[in-house]
């Protein structure tokens, strides 16, 4: 027999349409498996990265703070005496970063950092008429905020400017005092107060967040929170999110200050990001083992079903590596189909759920999208599962006797 790959195509695709049935419900058994690795690979990716942005969308990737105090005891410990082993530091209300200002030029020059922040932060009240509520003052540079958190684009009414006697305000706090923007409210700080006029109100991405912030410029803040000159905070923006951490304890080997990445602020939303990464990780290992013993288990069929006519083949002259190749064909044709009709299934499941699946206020729960590089892998993945599952049964068509299969 004339080689050439052309046989086993030719060969491969009659056997596959002989078998029509169990050829249909394996390529929708394959398509149902890539369709949901596509889907929950998708899904996953979008939840994360909505996560992601909403907790970092008003939080600065790295956190530089004065140090905490270490007290030691004046006397030491007198032994068979009762001790306090904790000695507790100084109450104090706000500490102002050393030297902060000499630190930031120093903080931008490094090439892994995109954005430095000082801020004054403290606790106040808003008061507007017989409105009260209790707020989280924020002075800012706003330039260098808009360049940690991006403040100018969660803007939804008015524009952001933070001039002498100006403020922005979240938008649930907005709602609690009644405000708009270009309207005036009081802040007070202990005995300390100023009229600021509200500039913009912003959205935040979390409801606590929006309930209690007031932004004002960054001397505003020193002069009501009794700290001239200071700043409590400096806040980081970097290139890579997922380096913040390694960067922070860098920072922390540099510099005499107390130094926090976001990871390590929100080490339990870290931890529930990796558990769902590892859950689906699991999930895509067992579609694809279900998926390969599925094309195993029907091909296996197959060279049951064509013992005849492979033994005639053989006795035509079809060598083994060609009958070997043949199998694997199918199971390629199998995988690769399969993938095709898997991922159109999962782009039509990403559709309905971003069509109705809604949160409260009538907007899409979070986006979600099959970027085409994740679409090639799975498909390709499942197509190269499909040859694999192709190798057994193959191989014992290919170890059949042509004689015995004939008389079969």
């Amino acid at each position: 027999m004339t080689p050439g790959f052309g046989f086993e195509w030719r060969v491969a695709l009659r056997f596959l349409r002989e078998g029509r049935m169990q050829t249909v419900l394996i390529i929708v058994g394959v398509a149902a498996g890539v369709a949901v690795i596509a889907y929950i690979s998708a899904l996953i990716s979008g939840l994360q990265g909505s996560t992601l942005t909403k907790t970092l969308g008003a939080q600065a990737h790295i956190s530089v703070h004065a140090p905490d105090d270490v007290v030691t005891p004046a006397w030491p410990a007198v032994p068979g005496t009762n001790t306090l082993t904790d000695t507790q530091p100084r109450a104090q209300r706000l500490r102002s970063v050393a030297n902060w200002q000499a630190l930031v030029p120093l903080l931008e020059a490094m090439p892994a950092i995109a954005g430095v922040s000082p801020m004054v932060s403290g606790a106040g009240l808003a008061l507007r008429g017989e409105a009260t509520q209790a707020i989280a003052l924020m002075g800012v540079d706003l330039d260098r905020y808009d360049r940690v958190v991006g403040l100018r684009s969660k803007v939804i009414s008015g524009t952001a400017r933070l001039a002498p006697g100006e403020a922005i305000v979240g938008r649930e706090l907005a709602a609690d005092l009644g405000v708009r923007a270009g309207d005036r409210l009081t802040v007070q700080t202990g005995l300390v107060s100023d009229s600021v006029r509200v500039t913009a109100l912003v959205d935040l991405g979390i409801k606590d967040l929006n309930r209690r912030t007031v932004i004002v410029p960054l001397r505003a803040a020193q002069n009501l929170l009794g700290l001239p000159g200071g700043a409590t905070s400096l806040d980081l923006t970097v290139k890579d999110v997922w380096s913040a951490q390694e960067l922070a304890s860098d920072l922390r080997q540099q510099f005499p200050y107390k130094i926090e990445s976001w990871q390590e602020s929100n080490a339990q939303l870290v931890s529930a990001l990796n558990a769902q990464s590892v859950s689906t990780a699991l999930i895509r290992g067992v579609v694809l083992v279900v998926v390969v013993l599925g094309i195993a288990s029907v091909l296996v069929v197959s060279v049951v079903q064509k013992r005849r006519e492979i033994g005639i083949l053989r006795a035509m002259g079809a060598t083994r590596g060609q009958i070997l190749r043949l199998f694997l064909v199918q199971g390629a044709v199998v995988g690769a189909l399969g993938s095709a009709l898997g991922i159109a299934l999962a782009v039509l499941m990403i559709w309905l759920f971003t069509k109705f699946v809604r949160g409260s206020d009538g907007l899409p729960l979070f986006v979600i999208g099959l970027p085409l590089a994740t679409a090639v892998q799975v498909a390709l993945i499942a197509t190269v599962c499909g040859v694999l599952a192709a190798v057994a049964p193959a191989r014992r068509a290919a170890a059949l006797d042509p004689a015995q299969a004939i008389r079969m």
